[in-house]
């Protein structure tokens, strides 16, 4: 049995690896700045698994922790995937007394729609209201420099 730690916080979190993963690793983010990936975690609830003291996964939501939350980013090392590692995860993050009282959870994924059915995650109720500005490899187009002017 794997025994997984649950952590909450960007201090708890081994930023250099997210940024690794997420930039060499996923679909979403390939190619993704440091800056990009350390300031998306200094504005988002950050969750990761940790197993000996080593951090195995990691997810953030992105919330006014009132009505809405998004939930970005969510990986767990492959060695360590079907072992309920993300169940864990996201078992924490929804336990939350904050996300409890959320009107709107949504999130995006192109392969693990079973895992987040489990958690009550359906398809669109009304797909014609959402819109959304898509572009996926944004992140690619910019450098240190642009993202000085980000408000912070």
């Amino acid at each position: 049995m794997l025994n997984v730690v649950i952590k909450t916080g960007k201090e708890q979190m081994d930023v250099e690896l997210v940024h690794r993963f997420l930039s060499e690793e996923t679909y979403w983010a390939k190619g993704i700045p440091y800056t990009m990936v350390n300031d998306s975690l200094s504005n988002s609830f950050c969750v990761g698994a940790f197993v000996d003291g080593r951090q195995i996964g990691f997810g953030r939501v992105i919330t006014d922790y009132t009505t809405f939350a998004w939930f970005a980013d969510f990986f767990v090392f492959p060695e360590y995937q079907g072992q309920g590692v993300a169940k864990k995860m996201l078992a924490h993050i929804l336990e939350q007394g904050w996300a409890k009282r959320l009107r709107r959870i949504m999130l995006n994924t192109s392969d693990a729609h079973g895992l987040y059915r489990q958690f009550g995650f359906k398809d669109l109720t009304n797909p014609p209201f959402l819109q959304e500005i898509y572009r996926p490899d944004v992140h690619l187009q910019f450098t240190q420099d642009h993202l000085a002017d980000r408000p912070l």
